[in-house]
């Protein structure tokens, strides 16, 4: 590693020139090498002509943006070894057809190449960590280039008494009163005011606008579900209320500010299941609803304070690709039944009118299509790279627009458009803000303990299961994890909501991982001819969390212009939303096994380790438990619909019982927390 360091020294680092081809690189390479006295003005011709011949033989562009080019002549003394790094990524004609960015250039005398094998085995192994490849790509000096190879070193060097880890740390039992949380706050607090500078990038401005639109479309939807099955006493405006402030509260003190909070169908369902109980039981609603939730909040706040995250750890991967693929399905059923249902409804006219429906499929569609091209257009080959960068980062936002404005150029078609309300104010319109916890009987205060116990178990779930999905090692995430304190601030927030009236917010899947995405700087890898994408680098950032829920705040004051946002624009969000989250669940892609001609299955590293059958079988569990989530949640019998939250504990019991019928070794490979490198350099 020694003469990687020099390289990326003062005197060998060779920082943005703007060299168009290998003849430019080389001439300013060997420019550099004579400043230092290490080759004669007079063999410049020699050594650069050595170097374009070796290039013609064969590209020395290994792939994931690196080359080695390298000659060896009697004019060099010793060995040398030369970084540049590019200020535009050039197509050096790469087998994985990645444009080159970095460049180490290694020369020397004859007879001496075998010195070099040892610094190419650190090269390979320097550029394979997606980490520095991030900082060595935006480092704007030497000093900054040395500090990511130090941090580099860091990462692989070996402890001195290495010991298994079975357990993040973060999940690790104290056995101390709120241990985990002050754990929680000592790995989360030395970094806070980085959380903020880290949001001052043109990435965080497109994650903002994208997931404004993107979590104001289900605030409002999930609040005119909630003013049906609430006779009015809990609506939109609640619900918008609720998650900008609890949003804004959470982005300041939690521990894991990725995650976005919002209404969830479990809780939904349990609301009108108990606001029809207290008609029957001639309660008031609202009070009856606000001891719940304190009772909820007082549990959720027990459980972070005793360290009751650390049973997670009993969740693997197994249970996260279960759950992750509901809530992400859920979605994408969400934007093509309200497709349905549009071209239901004109049927059921009695004039018969196809131009809304088509133009709304063509809306929704176009929005999705829109999206996600320019969400991959960051490895397109057509303009700058700052150009590329934008449309990716902007790309739903950009979507968004167009399609709105494209509806808005035919004002002749009547299309469905967002349900906001007139004006602000409680929903009912004739209660204040504050809930009367007064107004229910004593028993029924001491009773609401018993359904606020299942309303917590909901919470706990999936906090942390979310928790877990977004702090998994694929997603390159540094600052450490907070199980205890976010599920302290959830539980704090869901007794803020109870005194106030407002819907009980958690952790929403979905939009937590399109927030992490759209704040991470991807690479696209070609592995056994199969192209993925993998995370190099992800702003860890409260910024675009408050920012986010400040917009929806304001947005209360512009209701009447939100009503003018087709439906059918957000349905193509939503489907978008969906497909997205769906990226990098391993459980897809080994549905895709099934339908896939076995000789030309990717060389995954369970697909190297594990038999064919045993991939299927273990994968047709994980369907058989889906099937199970979403007839539960979407079940026609209420009552069982409030047992979802048990169903889902129970994966990490039939995660257990698989260990009868899969061998450790297999189910290490499959269901391991994070995948095992592929040779990517082969």
């Amino acid at each position: 590693m020694k003469a990687l360091y020099e390289a990326l020294s003062e005197d060998s680092f060779i920082p943005f020139p703007r060299q168009q081809d290998w003849a430019s690189i080389f001439h300013q390479t060997l420019h550099n090498v004579i400043a230092r006295g290490l080759l004669t003005t007079e063999e410049r011709d020699r050594v650069e002509l050595a170097l374009m011949q070796r290039e013609q033989e064969s590209s020395t562009a290994l792939g994931r943006g690196v080359a080695v080019p390298h000659v060896y002549l009697d004019v060099f003394e010793k060995p040398v070894i030369v970084f540049v790094r590019l200020a535009k990524p050039l197509n050096l004609g790469a087998p994985d057809g990645v444009p080159t960015r970095f460049v180490f250039v290694l020369l020397g005398p004859l007879g001496r190449e075998a010195e070099h094998l040892d610094s190419l085995m650190h090269i390979v192994r320097l550029m394979s960590d997606d980490e520095f490849r991030y900082e060595a790509s935006e480092a704007r000096s030497k000093k900054a280039l040395l500090t990511a190879f130090d941090q580099f070193l860091d990462r692989i060097k070996p402890d001195a008494q290495p010991l298994p880890q079975t357990v993040s740390e973060g999940l690790a039992f104290t056995g101390r009163p709120a241990g985990g949380l002050w754990r929680d706050l000592k790995r989360r607090v030395p970094h806070y005011l980085d959380d903020w500078q880290q949001g001052l990038h043109i990435k965080c401005l497109g994650s903002t606008i994208f997931l404004f639109f993107a979590c104001l479309a289900p605030a409002i939807t999930f609040g005119g579900i909630m003013a049906v099955i609430t006779g009015g006493q809990i609506g939109v405006v609640e619900m918008l209320f609720s998650t900008a402030v609890c949003g804004m509260i959470y982005a300041v003190l939690a521990g894991q500010p990725l995650i976005i909070l919002g209404g969830i169908g479990p809780l939904l369902i349990f609301t009108g299941l108990l606001y029809r109980l207290c008609l029957d039981l001639e309660l008031p609603f609202l009070a009856t609803y606000g001891w719940i939730g304190l009772w909820s909040a007082g549990f959720t706040v027990l459980l972070a304070v005793t360290d009751a995250s650390c049973l997670m750890r009993y969740f693997t991967r197994f249970t996260d690709e279960i759950f992750a693929a509901l809530v992400s399905l859920m979605y994408i059923e969400e934007a093509i039944q309200a497709l349905i249902k549009i071209f239901q409804d004109v049927y059921q006219k009695e004039q018969v009118n196809h131009d809304k429906a088509l133009l709304s499929l063509l809306l929704a569609l176009g929005t999705f299509y829109i999206a996600i091209s320019l969400s991959r257009f960051r490895r397109s080959r057509y303009l700058l790279p700052k150009m590329r960068e934008f449309l990716a980062d902007f790309g739903p936002t950009i979507a968004l627009t167009a399609m709105a404005v494209i509806a808005a150029m035919m004002p002749g078609v009547q299309l469905d458009e967002l349900q906001a309300p007139e004006h602000f104010g409680p929903t009912s319109g004739d209660r204040p803000w504050l809930v009367d916890l007064w107004a229910t009987p004593l028993w029924a205060r001491w009773a609401a303990c018993l359904p606020a116990i299942l309303v917590a178990v909901l919470i706990y779930l999936d906090q942390n299961i979310t928790s877990r999905i977004i702090n998994k090692p694929d997603h390159k995430l540094h600052k450490g994890e907070a199980y205890h304190l976010d599920l302290l601030v959830v539980g704090l927030l869901l007794g803020l909501c109870s005194l106030f009236g407002w819907p009980w917010l958690v952790a929403a899947t979905v939009r937590s991982l399109n927030h992490l995405r759209s704040l991470a700087t991807v690479d696209e890898v070609t592995v056994h001819g199969e192209t993925k994408e993998s995370i190099l680098h992800v702003r860890e950032t409260r910024l675009t969390g408050f920012a986010i829920h400040l917009l929806i705040g304001i947005s209360m004051l512009l209701l009447p212009l939100l009503k003018h946002i087709p439906l059918a624009v957000l349905y193509g969000i939503f489907l978008f939303m969906g497909v997205v989250s769906l990226s990098g669940n391993q459980f897809f892609e080994r549905l895709n096994l099934w339908i896939m001609d076995s000789s030309l299955y990717p060389a995954t590293h369970y697909i190297r380790q594990v038999p064919r059958w045993t991939i299927h079988k273990f994968t047709a569990l994980q369907a058989v438990c889906l099937a199970v989530l979403w007839i539960v949640q979407d079940s026609p019998w209420p009552l069982l619909g409030i047992l979802f939250p048990l169903f889902i504990a129970l994966l990490a019991v039939v995660r257990s019982l698989a260990a009868r019928y899969f061998s450790p070794a297999h189910l290490k490979s499959l269901d391991a927390d994070d995948d095992e490198p592929d040779n990517r350099w082969g």
